[in-house]
């Protein structure tokens, strides 16, 4: 075992030790599987003879699975309706290990809900048909804003760090984001308003999301390295800006350099959903731990690769993640 790997398996060691709260867009996963039996009637679409449903955190409820899966303490902050959605998705999570105790339910808020129709064809893994979104509409009340801000500040102080997770749905606003000022540790992981998080200690995006932001393609390395420098000066971050870039790994700005973190060799990927959200849990532990942001980014990547390899959002232990790096069968799926 290299030098390296040895350095990797010290820092999963120390996940178990840290308290993360995760603030954002909790999501409710729901997959609806069927078998493919033939082509309908009414429209070239294939008829699906139901067989099972799951439901799963998502969104910013996946990032705070992972955080548990690994070990760690992780402590929810979202919002809720006061539905049979809402109800399964605190279940779901307490179910995995999350402290939902900052999980705020309130009427005037519907459950976020993703529905994905899934096709069973064969021996095949699901292939996904359709999806269907149940988004919320209109901004958060001053009323629950503010309980979320409190909620949020009374974890702080226990707080290993604080992981906000945004996806654009209205629950990451200034005020609640305020309340993390005297958090150890501050990491965001967002699908834009970049701007939000200025003065954070590390941002994660994706290379999608860093090219729509700086409107410019992003192609080579040095692309990608100058939009990194560019992003971790532009928002006065005190640790790290990292941009994830799929297969070839994430490129890394931190003040003194900028390199590209290869990802590891993936000989088959069934589904990215949720790649993203473990790779900034796992950051996030990682610099919690102490661990340098190269290290922080290198397990990201391990991590992420354990994900593809499954259908749906899928958190790796950190049994897995350590059999991965050890390069055991156990650590490929």
């Amino acid at each position: 075992m290299t030098a390296r790997s040895e350095m990797l398996l010290e820092w999963i060691a120390h996940f178990s030790a840290q308290r993360i709260a995760v603030v954002g867009d909790v999501i409710l996963d729901e997959y609806l599987i069927g078998k493919a039996t033939r082509i309908s009637r009414e429209a070239p679409v294939p008829v699906l003879e139901f067989e099972s449903r799951r439901e799963i955190p998502g969104g910013a409820a996946n990032p705070a699975v992972n955080i548990a899966a690994l070990g760690a303490l992780a402590l929810q902050v979202g919002v809720i309706g006061a539905d049979r959605e809402g109800s399964a998705l605190r279940e779901a999570l307490e179910a995995r290990g999350v402290n939902t105790q900052a999980v705020l339910i309130t009427p005037e808020h519907e459950t976020t809900v993703k529905t994905r129709v899934m096709a069973q064809m064969g021996l095949r893994f699901p292939q996904q048909v359709a999806r269907m979104d149940r988004l919320p509409r209109g901004l958060l009340s001053i009323e629950t804003e503010t309980q979320i801000a409190d909620m949020l500040a009374a974890q702080l102080p226990d707080a290993s760090a604080v992981l906000f997770s945004d996806y654009q749905l209205g629950l990451n606003t200034p005020t609640i984001i305020r309340a993390s000022e005297n958090a150890a540790l501050r990491v965001a992981d967002t699908q834009g308003q970049f701007d939000k998080y200025t003065g954070f200690d590390a941002l994660k995006c994706n290379a999608d999301e860093a090219q729509a932001y700086l409107r410019r393609v992003l192609e080579s390395d040095e692309d990608f390295e100058e939009a990194a420098r560019e992003l971790f000066d532009l928002f006065s971050l005190k640790c790290c800006m990292v941009i994830t870039r799929g297969a070839l790994g994430a490129t890394l700005a931190t003040a003194e350099e900028t390199l590209l973190c290869p990802a590891p060799a993936i000989s088959e990927v069934y589904d990215t959903v949720g790649a993203g959200d473990t790779a900034v849990a796992v950051m996030t532990l990682a610099l919690a731990s102490g661990a340098s942001p190269e290290a922080a980014v290198m397990l990201a990547n391990i991590a992420s690769g354990l994900v593809v390899q499954r259908v749906g959002n899928y958190a790796p232990t950190a049994s897995e993640l350590t059999a991965a790096i050890r390069g055991e069968a156990g650590g490929k799926r």
